[in-house]
C-alpha cells in the first residue's frame, strides 16, 4: 500500500499488544490473563478429542511416578539385606572363633574337675565298701560276704551314695575355687556337648545352635567369649532370620536380584516417561495444529479493517510465539503438573511408612520453601519487567541506529547515539544484574533450607538407627525423599507461573477467534461472466470510525476504457477510494455498481479477480520468476508467462540472469532491483488480464531510465482497460481521461489537466507546487 493508506487507516491506540513469550517460570516476568477460568475452559475444549490419550498419559505419569518413587525404598531393602547379612555373618564368625577358642578351654577344665570327682568317688565307694564289709563280716562271720542275702544291694546303695556325696563335695570345692556358678557349670556343660557351628549345614540347625550359644553366652565366665557374641536384641532377631535364610553369610545373590529389581523398576519408570511424552507430544502437537489451523482461517476470513487496527508484528505473535508457547505448555507442562503433585504425595507416603517423625521433620522445612519461594519471586518480577522494559528500549534504539546510520552520521549525531546507547545500556545492566542475581540466590537457598532438613534428619536417624529403632537401609532411603522432596515443589511453582504465561497467550489468541469475520457472501450473489470495466459511484458515504466521517457524498462515473487519475494531498482518501471498489471495506451509504450491478450483491472473490493492482510496494515471494509471475493463474502455460514477461518489457532481464526464469527469488527478493521488481508485477498482472487496471504510484521509488520502461509497460496494459491511477507526481497523469482531485474524503474537482488547469483551483495550486516556474501548456 501507498504511504496515504498507513495514514489515512486508522490505528490501534496504545501500540501494539504483547509479543507473546515462552515459558519463564520463577525466572521471568509472569504475565496474567484476564479470565484465567474462561480461558482454561475454553482451551480444554481444543484438548476433549485427545481425552483417550489424556487419560492413558495420565495413567502413565501416574505408574512412572510411582516406579520411581519406589526406587529408594527397594535401594534401602539392598542396603538392609547387606547389613543384616553382615550382622549374621559377623555371629556365625564370632561364634565359631568362640567355639574353637573355648570349647578347647572349658573341655581342659571340665576333664580335670572330671578327674577330681572320679578320684573323690573311687575313694568314697572304697571307704563306703569297706564299711559294708566290717558290717557284714560282725554279722555273719566266716561266712562269705557275697553270699550273704542283701550284701549287694546294701553295698551298692552305699556306694552310690558315697559317691554322689563325693561329687557334690568336689564340684561344691571345685566350683568354689574355680568362682564358677552351678548354673554357669551346667552352661559350660552344654556349651561343650553343642556340634561346631561351621560344621552344621542346616540353616534352621545352625541358627537353633547360635541362638542356644548366645544365650549360654549370658552365662558362660570367659569375657573374651562373651564379648565376641554380645549382639542386640534387635540384631540377634535379624541376624539369626538371615542365617536361617542365608546360613550366616551375605546374600549376594539376594542383594544382586533387588538391585536388578531396582533397575527393572527405574528402566520402567523411564520406559513409561518416555511413552508418556510420546503420547503427549501428539496430543500436543495435533491440538496446537487445530488451533493454529483454526486460526489461519480464522485470519483469512477476517476483514481488512482488522489488519489495518493490528500491527503485522502483532498478528505474527500470536500465530507463532503465542501458539509455540501453547505447544510447549501442553508438551511438558501438563505432564509435569501429574508428576510433580504425585511426587509429592508419594514422597510423604513413602517418609511416613518409613518413619512419621522424621516425617514430621522434612514437612516443618515446607514453610522455609514457600516463604523464601514467594519473596524471591516478589523481588525478582520487579527487576525483570525492568528489564524487558530496557532491553525493549535498546533494541529499538539499536534499530533506529543502524537502520538510519547514514542520517546519523550526516547530521553528526554519533556522540548523542552512543551517549544514548550507554545510558539505556547502563539501566539494562543495573535491572539486569539484579534480575539474575535473586533468581541465582533461589537455588541456593532452596539448597541450604534442604540441607538444614538434611542435617536434622541425618542426626535423628543416626540416634533411631544406635537404638535400633530404623535399619541403616531406611534411613538411607528416608534421606534420599527428603533430599528430593524440594524438587517437585519448586517445580509446582514454576509451572504455575507458566501456566499463567500459557493461558495469557492463549486468551490472546482466542481474541482473534472472536474477531467478528468479513460477512460471508449471499447464495444469490452475482458473477459477472465477462466484466467491461464500466464503475459508479452514487452517493458513497464511508468512515473508518463512526465519529470521523471520511467520504460524505461520493458521486462519479467511470465508463469502460476511461482512465481516471486520482490526486489529492496525503489522508485525502485516494486509497480508501481503492479499497472500496475492491470491497476491502464496505460502504456506509449509497451504492457502487460495475458495469450496472452493485458490488455488494457481487461475490468478493469473482469482484476482485476483476481488478488488476501494481502497487507502489512491490510484493515478490521466496520462489522461481516464473512462479511469481504466474500467481495469479494456476494454469498459466509457459508461453502465456513468457508472453507477459515480454508485455512487461520484463523479458530481456529475466533471460539476462543465469538461471533465466528458474532464477529464485529470496523472501525479500532483493537478488534483483527495485525496478527489475516491478517489472515483474506487471508481467503478473499482464498474466492476468483483469478487466480494471489499479497503479498505486508504481514509479516513485525507481530511477527515471526504468520509469520510462515501467510507464511503457504500463501504457500497452492500460490499452483498452479502465484504469484508476493514484499519483503524487502530477506530470504521469497529464494524459488521463479525468482527473479526479480528493481532500478530506470528498471529490474538491475533477477534469482533464487542462480544464483543472484553467480553473486555478486546488489541483492548480499542487500542480504548480511542483512545478514552481515551469510553463503551463
Amino acid at each position: 500500500m501507498s504511504d496515504d493508506t498507513r495514514k489515512e487507516r486508522p490505528i490501534a491506540t496504545g501500540g501494539p499488544g504483547p509479543m507473546g513469550g515462552g515459558p519463564r517460570g520463577l525466572r521471568g516476568v509472569v504475565e496474567k490473563p484476564k479470565d484465567f477460568r474462561g480461558t482454561t475452559r475454553r482451551l480444554i475444549q481444543y484438548l476433549k478429542p485427545q481425552t483417550a490419550k489424556l487419560m492413558i498419559v495420565f495413567a502413565l505419569a501416574i505408574a512412572s511416578t510411582a516406579f520411581a518413587v519406589y526406587g529408594p525404598k527397594i535401594s534401602g531393602t539392598a542396603v538392609n539385606q547387606l547389613m543384616n547379612g553382615f550382622v549374621a555373618k559377623s555371629m556365625v564368625s564370632g561364634i565359631s572363633k568362640a567355639q574353637e577358642q573355648g570349647v578347647p578351654q572349658i573341655q581342659k577344665v571340665l576333664q580335670q574337675m572330671q578327674s577330681a570327682e572320679d578320684a573323690a568317688v573311687t575313694q568314697a565307694q572304697t571307704a563306703a565298701k569297706q564299711g559294708i564289709d566290717q558290717q557284714f563280716s560282725a554279722k555273719f562271720p566266716g561266712v562269705p560276704l557275697e553270699s550273704i542275702p542283701g550284701y549287694a544291694a546294701a553295698l551298692a546303695a552305699a556306694q552310690a551314695k558315697a559317691a554322689d556325696t563325693a561329687r557334690s563335695t568336689v564340684e561344691k570345692s571345685l566350683l568354689g575355687v574355680a568362682k564358677l556358678t552351678p548354673a554357669q557349670f551346667t552352661a559350660m556343660q552344654q556349651f561343650v556337648a553343642l556340634p561346631l557351628v561351621s560344621s552344621i549345614t542346616d540353616n534352621n540347625k545352625k541358627a537353633d545352635t547360635v541362638l542356644t550359644i548366645i544365650n549360654l553366652g549370658k552365662l558362660l565366665p570367659m569375657t573374651g567369649q562373651e564379648k565376641t557374641i554380645n549382639v542386640s536384641q534387635t540384631d540377634l532377631d535379624r541376624g539369626i532370620a538371615d542365617i536361617r535364610e542365608n546360613g550366616g553369610t551375605i546374600p549376594l545373590p539376594a542383594i544382586g536380584k533387588t538391585l536388578l529389581f531396582l533397575l527393572l523398576v527405574y528402566v520402567l519408570s523411564a520406559l513409561l516417561t518416555f511413552v508418556m511424552q510420546y503420547i503427549m507430544s501428539d496430543v500436543a502437537q495435533k491440538t496446537t495444529y487445530d488451533m493454529r489451523k483454526e486460526l489461519d482461517y480464522k485470519l483469512a476470513a477476517l476483514p481488512l479493517r482488522y489488519y489495518d487496527m493490528h500491527s503485522n508484528g502483532e498478528i505474527l505473535s500470536r500465530m507463532t510465539n503465542d501458539m509455540d508457547t501453547i505447544s510447549t505448555t501442553l508438551q511438558q507442562g501438563l505432564t509435569q503438573v501429574i508428576v510433580s503433585v504425585f511426587q509429592i504425595l508419594g514422597y510423604i507416603y513413602m517418609m511416613l511408612t518409613i518413619s512419621g517423625k522424621l516425617t514430621l521433620v522434612t514437612l516443618a522445612t515446607l514453610p522455609l520453601y514457600i516463604i523464601t519461594t514467594a519473596l524471591i519471586a516478589r523481588k525478582s518480577q520487579k527487576f525483570y519487567r525492568a528489564q524487558q522494559l530496557h532491553l525493549g528500549r535498546l533494541s529499538s534504539h539499536a534499530e533506529e541506529m543502524y537502520t538510519g546510520h547514514n542520517v546519523v552520521k550526516a547530521f553528526g549525531h554519533e556522540q548523542e547515539s552512543i551517549a544514548t546507547f550507554e545510558a539505556v545500556n547502563n539501566d539494562l545492566y543495573q535491572a539486569g544484574w539484579k534480575a539474575q542475581f535473586m533468581s541465582g540466590v533461589m537455588f541456593p537457598l532452596m539448597n541450604f533450607i534442604s540441607n538444614l532438613g538434611y542435617v536434622f534428619i541425618a542426626v535423628l536417624g543416626g540416634v533411631y538407627v544406635t537404638r535400633n529403632l530404623l535399619n541403616l537401609g531406611d534411613i538411607t532411603a528416608f534421606i534420599q525423599y527428603s533430599r528430593s522432596f524440594s524438587m517437585p515443589i519448586i517445580q509446582t511453582a514454576s509451572i504455575a507461573n507458566v501456566i499463567q504465561s500459557t493461558m495469557a497467550c492463549a486468551e490472546r489468541v482466542f481474541t482473534v477467534l472472536d474477531e467478528p469475520e468479513e460477512k460471508p457472501d449471499a447464495d444469490d450473489a452475482i458473477v459477472i461472466a465477462e466484466p467491461r470495466g464500466a464503475i459508479t459511484f452514487d452517493h458513497v458515504a464511508f468512515s473508518y470510525r463512526p465519529t470521523e466521517p471520511l467520504i460524505a457524498d461520493m458521486n462519479l462515473d467511470v465508463k469502460q476504457g476511461d482512465t481516471v487519475a486520482i490526486v489529492g494531498p496525503t489522508g485525502a482518501g485516494k486509497t480508501t477510494l481503492v479499497n472500496l471498489l475492491m470491497r476491502f471495506y464496505d460502504i456506509q451509504g449509497g451504492a457502487i455498481t460495475f458495469d450496472g450491478v452493485e458490488t455488494r450483491k457481487m461475490r468478493r472473490g469473482s469482484l476482485r479477480t476483476m481488478f488488476g493492482m501494481v502497487l507502489q510496494d512491490t510484493w515478490l515471494f521466496n520462489g522461481t520468476i516464473r512462479e511469481n509471475i504466474a500467481y495469479g493463474r494456476d494454469d498459466a502455460t509457459e508461453e502465456e508467462i513468457v508472453a507477459a514477461a515480454k508485455a512487461a518489457h520484463a523479458d530481456h532481464f529475466i533471460r539476462s540472469l543465469p538461471e533465466g526464469y528458474d532464477t529464485v527469488l529470496n523472501e525479500e527478493a532483493s537478488n534483483i532491483s527495485a525496478g527489475q521488481k516491478q517489472l515483474l508485477t506487471i508481467a503478473r498482472v499482464v498474466l492476468t488480464n483483469p478487466a480494471v487496471l489499479i497503479l498505486d504510484e508504481a514509479t516513485s521509488s525507481v530511477d527515471t531510465r526504468t520509469e520510462v520502461r515501467i510507464q511503457k509497460a504500463m501504457a500497452q496494459l492500460m490499452a483498452g482497460r479502465t484504469s484508476f491511477v493514484i499519483a503524487h507526481r502530477l506530470s504521469t497523469i497529464r494524459d488521463a481521461h479525468h482527473i479526479l482531485v480528493m481532500n478530506h474524503g470528498a471529490i474538491v474537482e475533477q477534469g482533464t489537466h487542462k480544464e483543472l488547469l484553467a480553473q486555478h483551483g486546488f489541483y492548480a495550486d499542487l500542480y504548480n507546487s511542483q512545478f514552481t516556474g515551469a510553463a503551463i501548456t
